[in-house]
C-alpha cells in the first residue's frame, strides 16, 4: 500500500476531537475554553475588540456563533514547509499596542526550532508581518 503526500501530511496534522454526543457546544467552542490564557489573546487593536487564539501553531480570530458557540477564521498559517512537521511551541503575547504570535514548528525527525519564521507580529489581528 502506499500514500501519497498529502495523505501523509493530512495525517500529520491533528484535528479537533468531536464534541461529546448530545452537547450543544462545537468543537471549536471547545477547544477555545480549554486552551491555556497564553494561547488567547482578549483585548483591542486598531480600536476594535479582538479575540485571537493559537491552537495548532496557527492563529485564529474568534467570533461568536450560535448559542454559547463560537466560529474559528485562520488568520496566520507561518511559512510553508514542504515536509510533515509538528507544533513545538505557540504564544500569543500582547506588547506595544499590538500581538506578537509564536509560531514554532518543528520537521518531523529534527532537532531543535524551528521551521521558517516563529514570531510575527499585528496591529490589528488582520495584517501579520515576521518580527
Amino acid at each position: 500500500m502506499t500514500l501519497s503526500a498529502t495523505s501523509l501530511l493530512a495525517a500529520c496534522e491533528p484535528s479537533l476531537p468531536p464534541p461529546p454526543a448530545g452537547s450543544k457546544l462545537t468543537a471549536e467552542t471547545i477547544a477555545t475554553r480549554e486552551a491555556p490564557a497564553e494561547h488567547q489573546f482578549k483585548g483591542v487593536l486598531a480600536g476594535k475588540p479582538i479575540h485571537l487564539l493559537a491552537h495548532n501553531c496557527k492563529v485564529y480570530r474568534v467570533d461568536p456563533a450560535e448559542g454559547e458557540n463560537v466560529t474559528w477564521t485562520l488568520v496566520l498559517e507561518g511559512d510553508f514547509y514542504p515536509l510533515p512537521t509538528s507544533c513545538l511551541s505557540q504564544s500569543l503575547t500582547e506588547e506595544k499596542g499590538g500581538v506578537t504570535a509564536f509560531i514554532g514548528r518543528q520537521a518531523l525527525g529534527a532537532g531543535g526550532c524551528c521551521t521558517g519564521t516563529p514570531k510575527y507580529r499585528t496591529k490589528d489581528g488582520v495584517t501579520w508581518k515576521p518580527n
